[in-house]
């Protein structure tokens, strides 16, 4: 219902700050009888119009509608120039209410412009309507004077139903979302959270829109309750509601034609285009949007791309992409590196009364073309899903594995390891190839991108167990295991050695196992368990002597000795990790830091993010301990008890690893140029490599050999002090 306002002052906007007020000046009469010859005030005396003393140029002041206070900074006849778009500095043909004006600014044909800040050198170009209220939160989960929980923002990531919901905050990076929304049943915490994201608001009603340096906006419909950053560039966008648009000369971000944003933050270096979507979010730094994609009560981590498609509810940690029309993804947890391809289905929730079904799925999570899953769900880091339709829940233990579908009532096949037997290009690749697509410059969320880290090798180690306890299972078909086990001569753990010993010396051994807690209601078959379990302990030796080695390499020695044996030895010792929004943790100092909210020893976002910069300065520290752990799980023994066969074998082991993963990387890429379908829609060789170019011209496998060869003699003299 529209109502009456009889003067300015029943708007009920916030006063003007005097702070603006420095080097300003009232407008003398004559100024004011030349104004009001092409502008109308709502104030006949113009008292409420306040200009720069040193540079203020009345013909540039032209068609406007002053209401309210107006503040001008510096007006000079000159052009300001962004691309093809050149303008005259000055005010044109615009509302203005209640409005601060930088130096050097241009504002023209500003339909309504109520209750900003500009700082110097905006261009402000066909807008439809620019406002701000006084209670605006600009995005954040923080409430005003007067208003009741009801009018909070809230996000409803990994969970359709808002049982993992969190509150945005300008600044939130995915390792945030991540500890709030996945320690609901700790209600203290939860608490302690909302008032750390409520911390330093003053709750007045007296918030301004503001507008950074150097930022253009031109050909946009709605700027309402909007805080933009420096260099920003938004053009032909539709909507753009309660959000924080961060910017920087550094990181500008570009916001484009028909996007709608509501109720949000866009991070540094972002890029929105294209008819694109997003209501209740977060976006990371430097993340793209386009293609009419649509983000919905969503988290999206930094250096991540999503294209056409829709995700509903999600938490995504960096390095995400997902294109294409069909693509959709909802309710889930995704741990970065992921990759989800055209006509993937992740979401169904039909299998429960409820949509309050989700899925956790590790890094490097990749499922195939049109696959399509059911909630509850769970996956392992680098998990690649083939083609088809999985109709039951998952629960997929085992890392670097291919899962594929046999069709519905029926067991899936996985083949653990399957990265490291059958695609080692891409697993050697992971590490630099998401080294190199960082594009931040400040770093504040901290991501762990090696493929082998702590997260990933702790679920090896998990495989291994789970490995072994099966092949005990199976070794139990035969009759002379069932007979010892009748006898009562061989326990569980007996069992286990003998599968142990049944996996070291059978390595040409080929059968199956059945994992009944892979897939609800019909298991799966787990195909090559001998590779597998050899693969994954040299996967296990590999992570560990490469850390070894990092430890020298920081230690500037050369070789390990027993007086650094003990220093390791002195080292806290973590056997539990989380992939916290990229950054990977040990779990007990997850809850150090729980605890010191919880104790009022950390208040702010803030504080919270120094500490994991502290974890991050001690991770190498953090993996040498557990990297020693490791080395003595595979050869149950004190490493001070090694023998210098022992070492001989984790040298040979680690550099059969590093030659086989130059050599597998090699030979994954060659078939590219070697197969001879791939040479059918070229006229000949020399034309496929003009189009293709040539192995020859991998930088990346030219770039590995020398670090192989260094990495092979550094680890050939590592233990030299040792035996």
């Amino acid at each position: 219902m529209i109502s009456m306002v009889e003067n300015l002052s029943e708007c009920d906007l916030p006063p003007l700050p005097q702070k603006f007020l420095t080097g300003k000046r009232k407008l003398t009469r004559e100024e004011i009888l030349i104004l009001e010859k092409t502008n109308f005030n709502d104030d006949p005396e113009w008292n409420n119009v306040w200009v720069d003393e040193k540079g203020f140029d009345m013909s540039l002041f032209k068609g406007n509608e002053v209401r309210g206070y107006l503040v001008l900074g510096a007006l000079r006849s000159v052009r300001l120039k962004y691309h093809d778009l050149v303008l005259e500095e000055g005010v044109y043909n615009s509302c203005l209410e209640n409005i601060i004006i930088g130096a050097d600014c241009v504002v023209r044909n500003v339909a309504y412009f109520s209750n900003y800040q500009l700082a110097d050198k905006v261009i402000l170009f066909n807008i439809q309507e620019m406002s701000c209220t006084n209670h605006s939160k600009f995005g954040n989960g923080i409430l005003k004077e007067g208003e009741g929980e009801k009018n909070r923002v809230w996000i409803g990531v990994a969970n359709e139903n808002d049982g993992r919901a969190v509150l945005p905050f300008e600044g939130m990076i995915p390792a945030d979302a991540f500890i709030w929304s996945r320690n609901r049943a700790d209600k203290e915490l939860m608490a302690r959270f909302v008032e750390l994201t409520e911390f330093g608001n003053t709750k007045k009603l007296d918030t301004m829109g503001f507008v950074g340096s150097h930022t253009v906006i031109k050909n946009t419909t709605l700027l309402k309750d909007a805080k933009i950053g420096e260099n920003a560039y938004i053009k032909g966008a539709f909507k753009l509601k309660n959000i924080t648009v961060c910017s920087s000369i550094d990181e500008p971000s570009q916001i484009g034609e028909g996007v709608e944003l509501v109720n949000g933050i866009v991070g540094y270096g972002c890029h929105v285009f294209y008819q694109a979507v997003a209501v209740r979010f977060v976006m990371g730094r430097h993340c793209h949007l386009k293609y009419g994609a649509r983000l919905l009560n969503s988290v999206l981590g930094d250096n991540s791309t999503v294209s056409c498609c829709e995700l509903l509810n999600n938490l995504i940690f960096p390095f995400h992409e997902q294109h294409h029309n069909s693509s959709f993804l909802i309710a889930a947890t995704v741990c970065g590196q992921s990759n989800i391809a055209s006509g993937a289905t992740i979401g169904s929730n039909h299998n429960s009364r409820s949509p309050d079904g989700e899925m956790l799925a590790g890094r490097g999570f990749w499922p195939g073309l049109c696959s399509d899953f059911k909630h509850n769900s769970r996956f392992a880091s680098f998990v690649l899903v083939s083609k088809g339709s999985y109709q039951n829940e998952l629960n997929i233990t085992y890392p670097f594995s291919l899962v594929a579908s046999n069709g519905e009532g029926t067991p899936v096949t996985i083949i653990p390891a399957y990265w490291f037997l059958y695609n080692m290009y891409a697993i050697a690749r992971n590490n630099s190839k998401f080294q190199k697509r960082d594009k931040r410059l400040i770093k504040v969320q901290h991501i762990e991108t090696n493929p082998l880290a702590p997260d990933s090798i702790q679920e090896v180690v998990t495989a291994l167990d789970r490995l072994v306890e099966l092949t005990g299972r199976y070794l139990l078909e035969k009759s002379d295991i069932r007979a010892m086990e009748a006898a009562g001569s061989i326990g569980t753990e007996g069992l286990m050695q003998v599968a142990k010993d049944f996996l070291h010396q059978n390595p040409d051994a080929d059968f199956e196992l059945h994992d009944r807690k892979c897939q609800k209601k019909y298991g799966a078959t787990i195909l090559k368990p001998v590779k597998a379990y050899k693969e994954y302990r040299k996967i296990v030796k590999y992570f560990a002597a490469s850390t070894l080695l990092d430890y020298c390499k920081t230690r500037h020695i050369a070789s390990l000795n027993r007086r650094e044996i003990v220093r390791i030895s002195e080292l806290p010792l973590f056997t539990k990790w989380r992939n916290v929004g990229g950054q990977v943790i040990p779990e007990k100092k997850l809850d150090e830091l729980f605890t010191k909210i919880k104790n009022h020893g950390i208040n702010t976002w803030d504080e919270v993010h120094q500490y994991y910069d502290r974890m991050e300065e001690s991770y190498l520290t953090y993996k040498i301990a557990y990297a020693v752990y490791l080395l003595e799980f595979l050869y149950s023994r004190n490493i001070c008890s090694f023998t210098a066969e022992i070492f001989e074998d984790i040298v040979s082991d680690v550099t059969a690893v590093s030659n086989e993963m130059y050599e597998s990387a090699v030979g994954t890429r060659r078939k590219d140029y070697d197969d001879e379908f791939r040479m059918i829609t070229f006229k000949s060789k020399e034309e496929m490599e003009t189009v293709l170019g040539t192995l020859r011209d991998n930088e990346f496998l030219n770039e590995m050999k020398p670090r192989t060869e260094e990495f092979n003699a550094r680890l050939a003299g590592m233990f030299t002090d040792l035996v």
